[in-house]
């Protein structure tokens, strides 16, 4: 089952949450009787009805820079084993609207999935996000502590990464030989032809593929990369320390050996949390969860059974 549910996002801008497999069915029969407690004060471990059926716990998804909702479809697939397990496409990607004049700010990535949790009503839920999308999730945690009750950070970090990094993003996309003709040529050039890649990576290949759409001459990507270059700017710049220290739900911290977080600041983010974890996935990249699913599901899910159950 592929459910697709639409969402007005901050200045009502169209967005669209997917869930990609059934959640479980709510349970009549065990209202009140979880003993838990969640952030500021929210008892129980999962939604209650007036009526007295219990909802299975919420959980959002929020994809890193031109990702979409599908990146996380085997993600949430074992997640809807226990979850109602929500993935958001965020302005500027994927099916979401990607009006040009709209704002690509820290603010309003937010304000999109402030106003994604309360509509669905998976609140308070656990944010797992990547990359841009774990920062939109601990500033969410940290602004509004009543709607996040846990947090997974996969491969972002706290420190800035300055005005060379984005002329050098500015640069790699223009080396995009687009139009790609096939999808196979899609896979090939992000697997094993970009100048960014060290050795050949499938995974990577398969997940630019993902983010394609058919044109009359070609392959192009479903996002404009201006868009994608407007939204980097408003965090590249700064660090984000004070915010993730203002984080005060149970927190998991994942890197990839071979990703963009090294073990030191991924370790310092652990220290800063009020309450952090730590988890590193061998032979993985940037790409944590597509280069290693398996082991990806090892490290979140004890974790989410911890807070959850």
């Amino acid at each position: 089952m592929v459910r697709r549910i639409d969402v007005t996002g901050a200045s009502g801008v169209r967005l669209a949450a997917w869930e990609f497999a059934d959640p479980p069915k709510a349970d009549p029969g065990r209202s009140g009787q979880t003993g838990q407690t969640g952030p500021a004060g929210t008892t129980g471990t999962t939604g209650t009805t007036a009526g007295g059926i219990e909802h299975p716990p919420g959980v959002m998804l929020l994809h890193g820079l031109m990702g979409r909702a599908s990146h996380w479809a085997s993600t949430t697939r074992w997640l809807a084993e226990r979850h109602r397990a929500v993935a958001l496409d965020q302005r500027g990607h994927g099916q979401s609207e990607k009006p040009p004049e709209t704002e690509y700010t820290r603010g309003a990535y937010v304000e999109d999935a402030e106003a994604a949790l309360e509509e669905l009503g998976l609140a308070p839920a656990v944010l797992i996000g990547h990359a841009m999308g774990a920062l939109t999730a601990w500033q969410l945690a940290a602004r509004r502590p009543d709607l996040v009750r846990g947090l997974v950070i996969c491969d972002m970090r706290a420190s800035a990464l300055g005005g060379a990094s984005q002329r050098e993003w500015e640069e790699w996309f223009k080396s995009w030989p687009v139009p790609f003709a096939t999808l196979a040529d899609v896979r090939k050039w992000f697997g094993e032809d970009d100048p960014w890649v060290e050795r050949p990576n499938p995974s990577r290949g398969e997940f630019y593929a993902e983010v394609m759409v058919e044109h009359e001459d070609g392959w192009r990507p479903v996002f404009e990369t201006e868009q994608m270059l407007k939204s980097r700017e408003t965090w590249v710049h700064d660090a984000h320390w004070e915010e993730l220290a203002q984080v005060r739900c149970p927190t998991l911290v994942v890197r990839g050996l071979d990703g963009d977080l090294g073990r030191a600041e991924s370790q310092e983010m652990v220290r800063v949390l009020p309450d952090g974890q730590y988890a590193e996935v061998a032979d993985a990249g940037h790409l944590v969860h597509y280069d290693q699913p398996e082991a990806w599901r090892a490290a979140v899910e004890p974790f989410l059974d911890g807070i959850l159950h």
